[in-house]
Protein backbone atom coordinates (compact mmCIF):
# COMPACT_ATOMS: atom_id res chain seq x y z
CA UNK A 1 0.00 0.00 0.00
CA UNK A 2 2.76 2.22 0.60
CA UNK A 3 3.70 1.86 -3.14
CA UNK A 4 0.86 3.64 -3.76
CA UNK A 5 1.29 6.43 -1.32
CA UNK A 6 4.60 7.31 -2.68
CA UNK A 7 3.12 6.92 -6.28
CA UNK A 8 0.65 9.87 -5.51
CA UNK A 9 3.28 11.73 -3.47
CA UNK A 10 5.73 11.61 -7.28
CA UNK A 11 2.86 12.70 -9.10
CA UNK A 12 1.58 15.40 -7.01
CA UNK A 13 5.48 16.81 -7.03
CA UNK A 14 5.81 16.27 -10.54
CA UNK A 15 2.74 18.46 -11.63
CA UNK A 16 4.12 21.23 -8.81
CA UNK A 17 6.83 21.29 -10.72
CA UNK A 18 5.49 22.02 -14.02
CA UNK A 19 6.51 24.65 -16.32
CA UNK A 20 4.78 28.39 -15.86
CA UNK A 21 6.00 29.98 -19.14
CA UNK A 22 8.66 31.88 -17.60
CA UNK A 23 6.90 33.68 -15.14
CA UNK A 24 8.40 33.74 -11.52
CA UNK A 25 5.65 32.13 -9.53
CA UNK A 26 6.11 32.42 -5.72
CA UNK A 27 4.84 29.73 -3.15
CA UNK A 28 1.88 31.20 -1.29
CA UNK A 29 0.65 28.81 1.44
CA UNK A 30 1.71 24.85 1.40
CA UNK A 31 0.01 22.25 4.35
CA UNK A 32 1.00 18.70 4.57
CA UNK A 33 -0.22 15.73 6.94
CA UNK A 34 1.60 12.29 6.14
CA UNK A 35 -0.03 9.47 8.47
CA UNK A 36 0.48 5.81 8.48
CA UNK A 37 -3.23 5.23 7.25
CA UNK A 38 -3.27 8.50 4.84
CA UNK A 39 -2.36 11.69 3.32
CA UNK A 40 -3.69 15.54 2.82
CA UNK A 41 -1.70 18.49 1.52
CA UNK A 42 -2.87 21.83 -0.15
CA UNK A 43 -0.69 24.64 -1.63
CA UNK A 44 -1.59 27.86 -3.52
CA UNK A 45 1.20 29.36 -5.68
CA UNK A 46 0.61 33.08 -7.00
CA UNK A 47 -0.16 32.66 -10.58
CA UNK A 48 -3.55 31.42 -9.65
CA UNK A 49 -2.74 27.27 -9.08
CA UNK A 50 -3.88 25.57 -6.07
CA UNK A 51 -4.27 22.40 -5.31
CA UNK A 52 -5.93 19.93 -2.11
CA UNK A 53 -5.76 16.57 -1.92
CA UNK A 54 -7.05 14.08 0.81
CA UNK A 55 -5.57 9.87 0.39
CA UNK A 56 -6.99 7.43 3.09
CA UNK A 57 -6.41 3.47 2.82
CA UNK A 58 -9.56 1.84 3.08
CA UNK A 59 -9.61 -1.57 4.45
CA UNK A 60 -5.99 -1.24 5.48
CA UNK A 61 -5.56 -4.84 7.45
CA UNK A 62 -7.07 -6.80 4.97
CA UNK A 63 -6.45 -7.89 1.28
CA UNK A 64 -8.54 -5.50 -0.24
CA UNK A 65 -7.11 -2.78 1.17
CA UNK A 66 -6.72 0.24 -1.09
CA UNK A 67 -6.28 3.90 -1.27
CA UNK A 68 -8.90 6.54 -1.96
CA UNK A 69 -7.71 9.80 -3.09
CA UNK A 70 -10.41 13.08 -3.10
CA UNK A 71 -9.14 16.01 -4.07
CA UNK A 72 -9.23 19.59 -6.51
CA UNK A 73 -6.92 21.48 -8.23
CA UNK A 74 -7.80 24.77 -10.42
CA UNK A 75 -5.32 27.16 -12.22
CA UNK A 76 -5.82 29.93 -14.83
CA UNK A 77 -5.14 29.20 -18.75
CA UNK A 78 -3.38 31.11 -21.10
CA UNK A 79 -6.42 32.30 -22.19
CA UNK A 80 -7.76 33.81 -19.16
CA UNK A 81 -10.31 31.11 -17.93
CA UNK A 82 -10.08 29.31 -14.48
CA UNK A 83 -10.28 25.39 -15.11
CA UNK A 84 -11.55 23.53 -11.71
CA UNK A 85 -10.96 20.09 -11.75
CA UNK A 86 -12.70 17.99 -8.96
CA UNK A 87 -11.62 14.12 -8.36
CA UNK A 88 -12.07 11.22 -7.03
CA UNK A 89 -9.02 8.07 -7.35
CA UNK A 90 -9.22 4.68 -6.37
CA UNK A 91 -10.60 1.14 -6.81
CA UNK A 92 -13.20 2.72 -9.18
CA UNK A 93 -10.37 4.30 -11.18
CA UNK A 94 -10.03 8.36 -11.82
CA UNK A 95 -13.19 9.93 -11.56
CA UNK A 96 -13.14 13.74 -12.65
CA UNK A 97 -15.44 16.72 -12.85
CA UNK A 98 -14.07 19.84 -14.83
CA UNK A 99 -15.69 23.22 -14.55
CA UNK A 100 -14.60 26.68 -16.14
CA UNK A 101 -15.46 30.25 -15.61
CA UNK A 102 -13.84 33.38 -16.91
Amino acid sequence: MFKYVALVCVLAAAAAGAPQGGQDVQILRFDSDVQPDGYSFAYETSDGTSRQEEGKIDNPQSEDAALTVTGQYSYVAPDGKHYTVTFTAGPNGFQPKTSISK
